[in-house]
């Protein structure tokens, strides 16, 4: 916790807002799309999808193949505190439909499924794209999957598999048709990385998923500054020679591939 605040303090120091930014590209997803306050009838579906987690007091043996959890001290958990402490908040939930409104990718990977909360954001951002997402844990992933049907989030395929596993198969497999669950893409157009919040982990990912790249792709990394592990692998991530444009908004970061841009990182308080 004590990391996190100093991060915080150092984040707030240096961060910006729209008037500090030049680049027109960044300007524009931050004034149409990051600072649009405007509410949207979708917002609405999305509470109604939390507050159902939110009164659903049985509890999930959660398997946990990530860097574990600052919250809970026991892996028997109730799922209306999972939806209230570890899944996405309201506000990011709705940022992060907003971006998919906004870019409207056709293909978008989701790394760590959790409930579901950043799924329903996914899916109503774009109708018609086609979502996979992975969740290593069969618990949870069972319980977003009842609740993604409930609520006929059809544009979305869930995978439970182990991260690394679905990743590597999918990079020897990129040219068959063998496998469904990889089969179906040759690229994601945006990538929603909150699986395993350690450096190991993240790089491995970044690395495996650089082969789906595309000048239009976006990727967005949760938890940046969770440890100084994270916040080193961020580092090294900006630093990559695909990589042009960066955001640093403390809980995410965005990254662009945009060929025509100049490398620049961006500090941005949302």
């Amino acid at each position: 916790m004590l990391f996190q605040i100093k991060s915080y303090l150092q984040f707030l120091w240096h961060s910006k807002n729209e008037h500090a930014v030049h680049s027109p590209f960044v300007f524009c997803l931050l004034t149409k799309c990051f600072y649009d306050k405007k509410s949207k009838p979708e917002y609405a579906v999305l509470r109604k999808y939390r507050n159902s987690l939110l009164a659903n007091n049985n509890t999930i043996v959660v398997t946990d193949f990530g860097a574990g959890s600052k919250v809970f001290k026991s892996n028997t958990r109730v799922i209306s505190k999972i939806a209230k402490t570890a899944g996405i908040s309201s506000k990011r939930a709705e940022l992060l439909f907003r971006i998919i409104h906004y870019f409207q990718p056709d293909s978008i990977l989701e790394i760590g499924t959790s409930l579901g909360l950043a799924t329903a954001a996914l899916s109503l951002g774009n109708l018609k794209a086609k979502i996979t997402t992975l969740e290593g844990c069969p618990e949870t992933a069972k319980i977003a999957q009842l609740q993604l049907q409930t609520f006929n989030y059809n544009n979305v395929e869930s995978i439970v598999t182990p991260f690394n596993s679905y990743l590597e198969k999918r990079n020897s497999s990129m040219n068959t048709a063998t496998e469904h669950a990889i089969q179906n893409t040759e690229h994601f157009s945006l990538i929603y990385f909150d699986g395993n919040h350690s450096k190991k982990a993240t790089l491995e990912y970044f690395k495996l998923l650089l082969s789906t790249v595309t000048n239009g792709t976006v990727w967005i990394f949760d938890d940046i500054h969770w440890s100084k592990e994270m916040e080193q692998a961020w580092e090294i991530i900006k630093s990559h020679p695909q990589v042009t444009v960066t955001i640093d908004t403390f809980q995410w970061g965005y990254v662009f591939f945009r060929r025509e841009q100049p490398k620049e990182h961006f500090v941005i308080r949302v």
